[in-house]
């Protein structure tokens, strides 16, 4: 049902898919055996600890991951049905799971135990790319949040509409690491919570981060990033007042890049605002925008070209958090607490890592598809080890 275990190393974006790495796959005995793991540094909830009770934490859990992975079941109702199947209480939750326990078990799974699972499964993922070793000094990781929209009646998730809050989401923020191509560490508030505030809680001393015109808003946090030791590009919303302090050279690399011009500078018009001492960067006019970086390492270390390449490689995040609302159907919320919607969250990252895994690369829609064929039976295993062996020679194609 859902046959997909890593071996040593996961495979390679170009390489051979072979009928060994695909048979030893168990994507939910992966799950179970890191859940175990995790559970070692987490208290059970007293619930779990009962005699009497039917439905494990595993069995709660292992169920949610089966809907987020399968393509027919969209609904608890569909699930808990679906637990009345032979093979999916011999594969996945043992026993028949009842509405009102798995909806109760919602409010007794700890997010904090599937964020140290989430955080397990992603160091597995294979390292840095090859890049220009200026790049690797540092490990570069894209910073934002997406929202995810939530039902009326998810009182907690307030979101917009002023005081109102008669639209409701539920905010994932996210660290991903652009040079690997992996996501890192989460957090999952209600919408209406500032990204900034969220961000600064989770910084780490000595981390590189890039950030989009949001997160260079309050100029005062480029100076605490800086005393933290912290390495940054971000982009400057426009318009914005720039005291220019000394004028750099751009290079002909520079400028194949997009680079008119740089310089060391301050930001702000007055003394309260005025901030730490960062390096603009201008970039070519389209149309009547500009866009406008900042760093605060020097040409040395980081020159103006790789300034804009790292930029350009924060879009991969908003690709992963395109591909988790789109691939992983997580529009559809299987757990309504902000402790449920949390813990599904967790369960949709832990399983988009789960299938980079299996393919080397994070799978296209058509890849996708043909996991869910073998999932339904409908495809043999040898069907899917031709389907995504065309898919990658279709994507060595685009890239040659």
């Amino acid at each position: 049902m859902f046959e997909a275990q890593p071996q040593s190393s996961s495979l390679g974006r170009n390489q051979a898919v072979r009928e060994a790495d695909l048979a030893n796959w168990k994507l939910l005995n992966q799950f179970q055996r890191r859940l175990a793991e995790a559970q070692k540094e987490f208290a059970l909830h007293p619930s779990f600890q009962d005699p009497e009770r039917l439905l494990l934490m595993a069995d709660y859990l292992s169920l949610f991951l089966f809907g987020l992975f399968n393509p027919v079941v969209r609904t608890m109702r569909g699930l808990c049905a679906a637990s009345d199947l032979e093979r999916v209480r011999r594969e996945v939750c043992r026993r028949h799971v009842s509405l009102g326990s798995f909806s109760e078990a919602q409010h007794l799974v700890a997010p904090e135990l599937l964020a140290k699972v989430f955080e397990s499964v992603a160091a597995e993922l294979p390292g840095q790319s090859n890049c220009d070793p200026r790049l690797r000094a540092h490990d570069w990781m894209a910073r934002d949040g997406s929202l995810f929209a939530a039902l009326p009646r998810m009182a907690w998730a307030l979101y917009g509409a002023g005081r109102s809050g008669t639209h409701k989401a539920a905010r994932l923020h996210l660290n991903y690491q652009v040079l690997s191509g992996k996501p890192v560490r989460a957090q999952v508030t209600e919408g209406r919570r500032c990204e900034r505030a969220v961000w600064k809680e989770q910084w780490q001393r000595g981390e590189a981060y890039i950030g989009d015109r949001y997160f260079a808003e309050n100029y005062r946090v480029l100076g605490q990033l800086q005393e933290l030791g912290c390495r940054y590009v971000l982009r400057l919303r426009e318009p914005a007042v720039i005291t220019v302090e000394e004028q750099l050279p751009v290079s002909e690399q520079d400028r194949q890049a997009g680079v008119v011009q740089q310089a060391w500078a301050h930001l702000g018009a007055t003394e309260r605002t005025h901030s730490a001492r960062v390096r603009v960067l201008w970039l070519e006019k389209v149309g009547d925008s500009q866009m406008i970086l900042l760093t605060n390492l020097g040409t040395d270390e980081l020159p103006a070209a790789l300034v804009v390449l790292l930029y350009r490689r924060r879009w991969q995040i908003e690709l992963f958090f395109r591909w988790i609302k789109c691939l992983l159907g997580c529009r559809h919320w299987l757990a309504e607490s902000q402790q449920g919607a949390t813990n599904q969250l967790y369960l949709a990252l832990i399983a988009a890592v789960l299938l980079q895994l299996y393919t080397g690369r994070r799978p296209t829609k058509r890849m996708l598809e043909l996991l869910q064929f073998y999932q339904l039976g409908v495809a043999s295993l040898d069907e899917l080890m031709r389907g995504l062996q065309r898919e990658l020679r279709k994507l060595a194609a685009k890239k040659s």
